[in-house]
Parts: structure tokens; C-alpha cells; sequence
């Protein structure tokens, strides 16, 4: 048979099979069998992960690897520390590592680098030998300058983590001299650790004329004080923001979007925020949501969740994470008021009781997917009273429900026969007959996170020959 087929279909083969599977065969082992599944094993690979550090790896090296994969469009690389072995400069080394995967990696979309900062130097032979690439993630460090972006016309999704430094430096704002305007394609903004004063943004946040979404991650600020009008103008076309551990700086994003901003659909705020101000943001937005995602634990209360059911009946996704203060009632009236329409729910270590399951549990006809993670009161009544309407459900996660039996197993099968991805790890009361009994009956499965101790011979059979997806832990 493998004289038989030539190259071109056996490339073919291996390009459709899984990436990774528990119980068959995946591309990792076909790579194995001879250097000439190998040699085809790598041209038909398109996406790589890569961890190397400069004690295993140098720049020449890396480009003679990377040389055998000539379709390569997406490639994530993360560089660990080292001592410098072999004549290396261990704090050039990202910069000569990026200039490899530049000169090697001509077909490049999509780029993932995890490293200590890198120079503009490389980020400029980027944008000459990589020019369809549209997705970049990097690191730079203070002071710094965005005017290399120009030079990557294609660029789509941006995310930049700013590292601190050990002391303080003079901020040089490069990109304040002189008038250089530009207009960046970008879509997708991510960016980790700006702090208050940074300069430079200013430049960034006018040149984003076309962003829809933005994630700031740990900022405590969005620039010097000469950032805040410019942000005002690119923040007008967003679609999606996401706030992590931006406790300081919430407000005021909030505020201005809802000074300006009439298209955003979706919004999350995880771990800190301000009780008053996503109230005003609720009862005074002016935008039609789709997604929201909170997790607040100290600052969402029923009060939030009563102006939530008044201002967004329409929303499609609702997830709440630790959201310690809300009660049964709030959560109740809250689902109640947007169950017609509401595709995703999760409540995530909300304490979901039975006042709750009793009241909405016929209001989810339209549900897609349900997450009720570590809800340690869940009982399997109340979770079969929810279930029963839950006809739609493709997606489960009951992780963590140490309530749970196998009685709320067979509820799963039997209430929801459109079931394609379960999610029953850390539930201590499940047992393996359960799941082996789930894995045989789940017409629709394709995918079950499990516990490797609670698969039995017959549920890893059944889950081979189904082409089940089984990860475990």
C-alpha cells in the first residue's frame, strides 16, 4: 500500500487526520513509520508548536528545521530561559530566533511568539518576508514605539504584553515627533500591562480607525494623558471588549463606551470592577447586547442582574462565574426574562438551588449550550427538572457537581438526544458504569472529558469506533 500511493494523496491522508485522538491513530504516530511519512508528514503540516531555549537550539538550526515545513502558516514558538551554552547570546536570543522564523517562514499567517521582549529590527523583516501574516503576538518593553506596524499591511489580530522594567526610565514618545498619520487594518486589539502614563498610545489608538474588538488584560491605564481623546475615536466601531484585572481603569472604560460607542454586542469584566459604575453602564448603554460574561465576586448583586432582565432581553449568551453575592431570586428573575432567546447559559459556582431549577426550568427550549460548573448543591432532581427542556442542548459541563450521580447520567441521554460534548470531570459520584453506559448510548457524541480511571475497556472501544474525542485527566 505504500508504494502504491503517491505523495500528493498520501499528503492528503495525513492532512485530514485528527491532530490528536485518546484511542486511534493521529498524525504524531504516522510521522513514525518511515522518513518518507515523515518528510510528507511535515510538507502537508501547516500549524507548529514549538519550546526552545538556548541551550537546545540555535538561530541556523531553527531555520534548517523550519525549512521542512514549506506550507507552514501558523506557528506558535516559546523560548525558555537558559544559560547561554554554545557560544550563545542568551539576551539577543529572541531577536535572532524571530529573524530565523522570518527568513524561513514565507507562507506565514499567524504567529504566536512567547519570548522575553523583542526589537523593532526583527518586526521589520516580518513585515518584508512574511507579508500575508495577519495575526501577531509579541512582547516588547518600555520605551517603546508602534510606527513598525505600518509596515505589515495585512496584519488583522495584534497582541502585545508591555514587560515591566526593574527601574524607572525615561519615556521617549517616538511616536508624538513629527506628523505621521497612518490607518492600520486592525480588528482585534490585545494588549497586557499598560500602565498609567505610558506613552505612545496615543499614535496606536488613532491609527486603529477599524477595531472591533479589544482585550486589555492587567492595565491600570490606556496611555498618557494625551490618550484619552484618541481612544474616544477608535473605541466608537467596537464590537467586543474584555476586561481582565483592570480593576482601576473599569469605569472609565465602561463610561466612555457608553458616551460613545452604539455597535457593542459583546462585553466581559473578569475579577474587578465597580459596583456602581457597570450599573450606570447597564441602565444608560445604548447598544443592543448579545454576550455578557461577568465575574465579579464582590461587586455583582441582584440589583445588577434586575437591570440586566430589563435592558438586554435580547441576549443569545449569558455566563456568570463566581458571582458571589447574587441570590437564588436574582438569578431566577434575571434567566426569566431572556429565556426566549438565551442560546448559552453558564453559572458557574453561583449556587444554583432549587428555587431556581424549579422556576426556569422549563424556559430553555432554545438552549445551545449549559455550563453549571462546580455547583456543589446541584442535585440530580433539580438537574433532571432542568434537562427536560433543555431538548436543543449540543454542549454540557457539569465539572465539579459533587452532587451528581449516575442517575443524572441516564437523565443526559435520555432528555437530550442532540448531546455532542460532555464535560463530567471531578464528579465524584459518577461512576465508570455510568459513563460506560453514556459513551454506548449518546447517539451524537463526539467529544467526553472524563477521567481516565472511570473509562472502561468497552467505553474506550465504543469511543474508537464512534470517533469520540476523549480527553482525561
Amino acid at each position: 500500500m505504500d508504494t502504491i500511493l503517491c505523495d500528493e494523496l498520501l499528503e492528503e491522508v495525513l492532512r485530514r487526520l485528527p491532530p490528536r485522538s485518546t484511542f486511534s491513530l493521529s498524525t504524531a504516530d504516522v510521522s513514525l513509520v518511515s522518513k518518507r511519512w515523515l518528510r510528507l508528514y511535515r510538507s502537508s503540516k501547516s500549524n507548529l508548536r514549538l519550546r526552545v531555549s538556548p541551550d537546545n537550539c540555535t538561530p541556523p538550526s531553527l531555520s534548517s528545521f523550519l525549512s521542512h515545513f514549506p506550507d507552514l502558516t501558523a506557528l506558535c514558538i516559546t523560548i525558555d530561559a537558559g544559560v547561554g551554552g554554545g557560544g550563545n547570546d542568551v539576551s539577543n536570543f529572541p531577536d535572532q530566533i524571530l529573524l530565523s522564523v522570518a527568513s524561513s517562514c514565507p507562507k506565514l499567517a499567524g504567529l504566536r511568539f512567547r519570548s522575553e521582549p523583542v526589537s523593532p529590527i526583527p518586526l521589520l523583516s516580518l513585515s518584508t518576508s512574511c507579508p500575508r501574516l495577519t495575526i501577531l503576538y509579541i512582547s516588547l518593553s518600555r520605551p517603546f514605539s508602534f510606527r513598525w506596524l505600518v509596515f505589515l499591511p495585512s496584519l488583522e489580530t495584534l497582541g502585545l504584553l508591555f514587560t515591566p522594567v526593574p527601574c524607572e526610565v525615561e519615556h521617549v514618545d517616538a511616536d508624538s515627533k513629527g506628523n505621521f498619520d497612518a490607518e492600520l487594518k486592525l480588528k482585534t486589539l490585545n494588549l497586557f500591562g499598560i500602565r498609567r502614563g505610558d506613552y505612545g498610545f496615543d499614535w496606536l489608538w488613532k491609527s486603529c480607525k477599524n477595531l472591533k474588538k479589544l482585550q486589555l488584560y492587567r492595565c491600570d491605564g490606556i496611555g498618557d494623558d494625551t490618550s484619552a481623546s484618541s481612544f474616544v475615536n477608535c473605541s466608537k466601531g467596537l464590537q467586543e471588549v474584555e476586561l481582565r484585572r483592570c480593576g482601576s481603569i473599569v469605569n472609565d472604560i465602561l463610561s466612555r463606551l457608553v458616551e460613545n460607542c452604539t455597535s457593542l454586542n459583546s462585553l466581559l469584566i473578569y475579577d474587578e470592577g465597580s459596583s456602581e459604575g457597570l450599573l450606570q453602564f447597564i441602565t444608560h448603554s445604548r447598544f443592543n447586547l448579545q454576550k455578557l460574561d461577568l465575574r465579579l465576586p464582590l461587586d455583582l448583586e441582584n440589583h445588577h442582574l434586575l437591570a440586566v432582565a430589563e435592558k438586554f432581553r435580547g441576549l443569545s449568551s449569558l455566563s456568570l462565574d463566581s458571582c458571589f453575592l447574587v441570590t437564588d431570586e436574582g438569578l431566577k428573575t434575571m434567566v426569566l426574562a431572556m429565556s426566549n432567546k438565551l442560546q448559552e447559559l453558564t453559572l458557574v459556582n453561583c449556587n444554583v438551588e432549587t428555587g431556581f431549577v424549579t422556576t426556569s426550568g422549563q424556559s430553555f427550549r432554545n438552549l445551545r449550550t449549559l455550563n453549571l460548573s462546580y455547583n456543589e448543591m446541584l442535585v440530580d432532581k433539580e438537574f433532571k427538572l432542568i434537562l427536560a427542556s433543555c431538548n436543543c442542548l449540543r454542549r454540557l459541563k457539569i465539572r465539579g457537581c459533587k452532587g451528581l450521580t449516575n442517575a443524572s447520567i441516564f437523565s443526559m441521554f435520555n432528555s437530550c438526544k442532540r448531546l455532542e460534548s460532555v464535560d463530567i470531570m471531578n464528579c465524584c459520584q459518577i461512576e465508570a458504569e455510568a459513563v460506560e453506559l453514556f459513551v454506548v448510548n449518546c447517539r451524537g457524541l463526539r467529544q467526553i472529558y472524563v477521567e481516565e480511571s472511570k473509562l472502561s475497556d468497552i467505553s474506550r472501544m465504543w469511543a474508537s469506533n464512534k470517533f469520540i474525542d476523549v480527553i482525561v485527566c
